[in-house]
């Protein structure tokens, strides 16, 4: 008994959650419908075939909005289902001028792994026919893949489901052995009537959905640059939006609604771990959906309309489910950290726990609803560009790449034009640094290597140097500053990215301020010192007759140094006086021996150093004595000046080596 009665409320919780989103699939059906999103696909070869058609286009992958694909098809021998690797190394990689469009069957496995394994093989795009005669369908990409490659978010190629009917031509041509080329082309994809595109992102507070959740949140903190660069500019009108759900009459009363719902069941949302007995509530996700809704009215009212990217941005990082703090509290202190008022915000949301309509979330679910050309939105996150939505994964360039296409021709603002990339002047070298890489209707910047140096950055707003080299490139973006001929810089040369505050200063490294040592009594703080402020460091004197160690931070007598000056002075007399004596002592011995020895002169080459002349013993050697107008006992005569002379006794390395006569002086031996 027991048994049943848990597995009777295990059934009515599973049923309370269905019906949630029953109810608003059938509202959804009775007053709404979904729409499809195509792009055109005209087929240019065989000539009988020569026609155009709508595709489908794929909810993954990135189509190629405002531009066009033009390539020849290629059907699988083997595996046309797309579901297996394809064999080989890269097999649908273009041999010629046109890149390869992969033909695949519908059926057997996920859409999305279609495309991951034809981009694998080197397709550049993949048309799914379909196995039965109906309208075309969106091919959406599982919830969650379970392969460990995460192949979904992998996916960079386009993808379109075209017609059972289309599909059998085509493959009929290639099995008659003709060349086929088909066209995609999605320049018409997004409507594009003025100078402004207004575009929608419906979106959820909740960061524990899996990987739909991470993707929403991923987006909104790498696209932010490019949003607030177009709604500063007035280029764009943004517009977020949350789906909520209502809870049928009969369950109103129930724990289920009551769970995850405010304003007595009408505004509701699923509960976050699908466990209404264990954390977080779907109420407490309807909370925050109505709070950053009203972040969005209360600063577009200021004309500050793009901080909601801010602000999302900083809740979720602050005040994640995961790090247990999805909470008013936190979310509070978020918008005092971005000047946003509280009450004003408060005053919007209303009384959630009132059995009352809530202004913002009716309007929320009656746009939920499509009208006219704009289809449903049943599918998180959500695109919507100039009424259209968007298909494709939600991806920074891709996205930027779509609303782009979105403005009347000439009227498309700097962002996706030519003026639109980073460009930064070195303002020594005068060299302009950029790099954009062209596409159709919008270009997608990235920061460059330029003489070495790496750059940083999103490639629209900024690029900063990283690595070796960076500081001399305007100091790596850090702070510098000089005074009175002394410069400190917080970039440091051992550090490949980020600012430091130098030794003596304070700050992020962007701004640094001197640090008042003496008033810290962080230095100088010994007996007697006297300590002054100055600009990166400080000064420190002591009293008397004393002298300040910095290292050790204390004063130490100055007299204890003369007996080392005096120690010094006796030293230099010592070795000055020996140089003198040893000079008096060469000169007599010099003289000595000139008197004792009557041999010939004859003539020392100049290339003799002083060691090879002194080593010698006297009567082995000729000493450098006079000059050649020096008058001898044996007249100069005596021998032939024009000759060499020739060393005939020396016992050295010079022995018998010829010398020139005129390179020499006048020697006697």
């Amino acid at each position: 008994m027991v048994l049943m009665v848990t597995c009777m409320a295990a059934s009515l919780k599973k049923l309370a959650s269905l019906l949630l989103v029953l109810t608003f699939l059938g509202k959804s059906y009775v007053f709404g419908h979904f729409v499809v999103e195509k792009s055109s696909l005209r087929v240019l070869s065989p000539m009988s075939l020569r026609a155009k058609h709508d595709s489908a286009i794929g909810n993954f992958g990135i189509p190629d909005y405002g531009g066009y694909l033009a390539g020849s098809v290629m059907y699988p021998d083997k595996g046309a289902n797309g579901c297996q690797p394809f064999d080989g190394d890269k097999p649908f990689k273009s041999k010629g001028s046109r890149p390869t469009i992969v033909l695949l069957d519908r059926g057997e496995c996920y859409f999305a792994l279609k495309a991951w394994n034809a981009q694998q093989a080197g397709a550049a795009a993949v048309l799914v026919a379909d196995s039965i005669d109906e309208p075309l369908i969106t091919m959406d990409s599982p919830e969650e893949t379970k392969d460990a490659d995460g192949y979904i978010e992998k996916i960079g190629i386009p993808s379109a489901l075209i017609e059972r009917s289309l599909g059998e031509s085509l493959k009929q041509a290639l099995k008659n052995k003709e060349y086929v080329v088909v066209k995609l082309d999605w320049r018409e994809s997004v409507p594009h009537p003025d100078q402004r595109v207004e575009y929608e992102l419906w979106t959820n507070s909740n960061d524990e959905c899996g990987a739909r959740c991470d993707e929403q949140m991923d987006f909104v903190k790498n696209f932010r640059g490019h949003a607030q660069i177009l709604e500063r500019g007035g280029y764009t009108l943004f517009t977020p939006h949350y789906i909520t759900w209502y809870c049928p009459r009969p369950f109103i009363l129930s724990n289920q609604c009551k769970s995850q719902c405010i304003n007595n069941g009408r505004y509701c949302a699923p509960d976050p771990e699908h466990d209404f007995g264990v954390g977080y509530q779907g109420k407490d996700v309807v909370f925050e959906n109505l709070r950053q809704l009203c972040v969005h009215r209360v600063a577009n009212a200021t004309g500050r309309s793009w901080v909601w990217w801010d602000y999302v941005t900083d809740f979720h990082i602050r005040c994640s489910m995961k790090n247990n703090r999805y909470s008013k509290e936190c979310a509070e202190d978020v918008l005092k950290s971005l000047d946003l008022p509280v009450e004003k915000i408060q005053k919007c949301m209303g009384e959630p726990e009132a059995d009352v309509e809530n202004e913002v979330l009716k309007a929320e679910q009656e746009l939920q609803v499509g009208r006219g050309s704009r289809g449903d939105v049943t599918i998180l996150p959500t695109m919507v560009i100039n009424n259209v939505q968007y298909r494709g994964k939600l991806e920074r360039a891709a996205v930027l790449k779509a609303l782009c296409s979105g403005f009347k021709e000439t009227t498309d603002p700097p962002v996706c034009l030519s003026s639109g990339w980073w460009a930064y002047l070195l303002s020594r070298s005068r060299l302009d640094l950029e790099f954009v890489q062209d596409t159709f209707r919008g270009r997608m910047c990235q920061c460059p290597v330029v003489d070495g140096v790496q750059y940083e950055g999103d490639g629209y707003r900024s690029c900063k140097p990283i690595g070796p080299g960076r500081c001399a490139v305007e100091n790596g973006g850090c702070w510098s500053e000089t005074r009175n001929a002394l410069s400190f810089s917080a970039c440091s040369e051992s550090q490949l990215t980020g600012c430091h505050c130098p030794q003596g200063f304070q700050g992020d490294g962007h701004h640094c301020e001197d640090i008042d040592e003496c008033r810290r009594h962080t230095a100088c703080q010994c007996d007697g010192c006297s300590c002054k402020n100055k600009w990166g460091g400080f000064e420190c004197k002591c009293k008397g007759n004393r002298i300040y160690i910095k290292e050790q931070d204390a004063c130490i007598e100055r007299n204890g140094s003369r007996f080392g000056w005096f120690l010094t002075l006796v030293i230099l007399a010592v070795v000055t006086a020996s140089g003198i004596a040893g000079y008096i002592f060469y000169k007599y011995r010099l003289r000595v021996c000139l008197n004792e020895y009557k041999g010939p002169a004859f003539y020392l080459s100049l290339s003799l150093t002083w060691t090879q002349r002194s080593w010698l013993s006297c009567h082995n050697t000729c000493h450098l004595t006079t000059t050649r107008t020096m008058k001898f006992q044996h007249s100069p005569n005596h021998y032939d000046m024009a000759q060499l002379c020739k060393m005939q006794e020396l016992k050295h390395p010079v022995q018998q080596r010829m010398i020139p006569l005129e390179e020499r002086r006048l020697c006697v031996c």
